[in-house]
């Protein structure tokens, strides 16, 4: 009992929170009209605090800008293997890797630096230095490997590393390389450590705004092409987990599985108690940055809207009955004073 007094208490502190840091300033009265509503989109997301569409043109514009850039031209360096061909002299022919300082063994011309340079323009280097010993030489070399070309990965993935790339090698193709998602424990059970919202793809120092979750599923937008000295970031999942309390036959803290739904997850928890509210408040991002979003569950039960996927450490909170009144909210809830208090001391004897 004292575990869903605390989830409780929790809640609703956390509710105050995303309320008072969003709406106070806007001083509306009513809750219903605080948030633009769509209610033709047919989906159950009825309303969401701090929902940026600019930043999200933004990022978008800038994910179309670097894709339609051209692909930058490879130049040899050192530890790839390349073959130089010499027509009608195999004698000449070689196969051979660039070594550390850039050059490569040429028959006639000892050692010759190649790293630097294009295939085309190793391959003139080449016919050029030959002219002299050879009438009308032939040249041309291609790539038989590449080292050099590399892309970091590291965080949560089972093998972080440097990995050889390709001017056709993707996000999702060196995320594969690496094994995908590290696992870890979690309450006894084995489960994805990799938080794929909070990954980055950083480029010359800059962070590109790519989606993870869509680039690893082969968005076209966000599943960017990978350039030399890439580095991708797979964050870390703290707490795989989602908190369901309020109007519910036992709220409790479970296990967050991909492609958790909140139907299936109140389904879990014994359904709603009778006196429930008609939406559902899910609170995101935690407390210091909180965003609530307002759901239409009856909606949702009566095949009008979609459900409504969750996220790792998300807060259900079903509250008893309609709270469309602002100041009416906030006198349900214990002044936030208190609810400090009450939490800490609770916290208190738990850990005690």
């Amino acid at each position: 009992m004292k575990g869903f007094a605390l989830l409780r208490g929790f809640a609703l502190f956390a509710a105050a929170a995303a309320l008072a840091g969003c709406y106070f300033d806007r001083l509306t009265g009513r809750y219903d009209l605080a948030m633009d509503v769509d209610v033709e989109s047919g989906d159950a997301l009825l309303a969401e605090a701090g929902h940026d569409t600019v930043a999200e043109k933004a990022r978008q514009e800038k994910l179309e800008k670097i894709a339609a850039e051209d692909d930058i031209v490879y130049h040899i360096n050192a530890g790839d293997e390349i073959a130089i061909t010499v027509y009608g002299h195999d004698d000449l022919s070689t196969t051979t890797k660039i070594s550390p300082d850039g050059c490569v063994g040429v028959a006639f011309l000892g050692q010759i630096k190649l790293s630097g340079l294009t295939i085309g323009e190793a391959g003139a280097a080449i016919q050029k230095g030959l002219e002299l010993y050879v009438k009308h030489p032939v040249v041309s070399v291609s790539v038989i490997k590449v080292v050099s070309e590399t892309v970091t990965i590291g965080g949560a993935c089972m093998r972080p590393g440097q990995y050889s790339i390709s001017d056709s090698t993707r996000i999702a193709d060196v995320y594969a390389m690496s094994g995908g998602s590290a696992v870890r424990l979690f309450h006894g059970v084995h489960v994805d450590a990799a938080d794929l919202e909070n990954s980055m793809l950083i480029r010359d120092g800059d962070i590109v705004p790519v989606d993870f979750r869509k680039a690893v599923v082969g968005d076209k937008l966000n599943n960017l092409k990978l350039r030399k000295d890439d580095y991708l970031y797979i964050a870390q999942r703290m707490d795989a987990s989602v908190t369901v309390c309020g109007e519910v036959k036992t709220p409790q803290r479970r296990l967050y599985e991909p492609g958790m739904g909140l139907i299936e997850t109140l389904t879990a928890v014994g359904w709603l108690s009778e006196t429930h509210w008609s939406h559902v408040i899910i609170i995101r991002n935690g407390l210091v940055e909180p965003k609530m979003y307002k759901i239409d569950v009856d909606g949702i039960l009566a095949g009008k809207c979609r459900n409504i996927l969750l996220k790792p450490n998300d807060i259900i909170y079903v509250p008893h009955d309609n709270l469309g009144e602002y100041n009416v909210f906030i006198r349900k809830l214990l002044p936030t004073a208190q609810l400090i208090n009450l939490l800490t001391s609770r916290i208190s004897a738990i850990s005690s």
